[in-house]
């Protein structure tokens, strides 16, 4: 599904040239769970947002099936991301204003090619994660773990091919990250592919592979023990 080919990501300055990513090669089978692990700044995120299309390769390849994304105009890249990815973060990013209902719908704010009815496909999102009885608060009316599920939601509403998840369950307690990964696995055994960077060995360990970052390369890779 995925195939990273010599990728390295430099970002330079007036006076200062930093290498984030470094002759990074990886696949990602279709289906697959894969947690990424390093110390901090070992270039974890950067390689997510790569594969999120968020931050462009210096050099090297990003194939996404048949297509080479680090060729494509930005234009293309930004129809991509919506069709194609879902996003998860540590700070959940939903907006304050709108409703966890109004909030997941944004899912499909770019996307043009959505089958069915949209407010279906929320309230189906919203039943995958547990937070159909939220629908009508705001963020703010929720606990934290449960921001988190509702950023779920906006990621799967629109059924995409793969999800990123960075940190997924940093900004949360013990039961409330256990909540959050008990979702992504689930989301993975029905089909979903998920790249997830995380600090956490027990969650990273949830995953069906693991690889291991340092200096911007990757260091490690190991297929979780069944």
């Amino acid at each position: 599904m995925i195939k990273l080919e010599n990728i390295e990501r430099r970002y330079i300055s007036d006076e200062v040239e930093t290498t984030a990513l470094v002759g990074v090669n990886l696949d990602v089978a279709e289906g697959e769970f894969l947690a990424i692990m390093g110390p901090s700044g070992c270039g974890k995120s950067t390689l997510l947002n790569t594969l999120g299309t968020i931050d462009r390769p210096t050099s090297g390849h990003y194939w996404f099936a048949d297509t080479d994304l680090a060729a494509m105009a930005e234009k293309d890249l930004a129809r991509f991301r919506a069709a194609r990815l879902g996003f998860v973060f540590q700070s959940f990013n939903l907006i304050d204003e709108l409703t966890i209902e109004e909030n997941i719908a944004l899912g499909l704010a770019y996307r043009k090619d959505v089958s069915g009815n949209k407010a279906d496909r929320v309230a189906a999102a919203m039943d995958t994660v547990g937070i159909a009885h939220r629908a009508r608060h705001f963020p703010h009316q929720l606990s934290g773990g449960q921001q988190q599920r509702a950023a779920i939601a906006r990621a799967i509403v629109g059924d995409p091919k793969l999800i990123l998840a960075d940190e997924p369950t940093g900004n949360l307690d013990t039961a409330n990250g256990e909540q959050v990964m008990d979702i992504l696995s689930a989301l993975n055994a029905s089909g979903a592919t998920i790249v997830m960077v995380t600090h956490s060995p027990s969650h990273a360990d949830m995953a069906k592979r693991r690889i291991d970052m340092l200096d911007g390369r990757i260091v490690a890779s190991a297929m979780r023990a069944i």
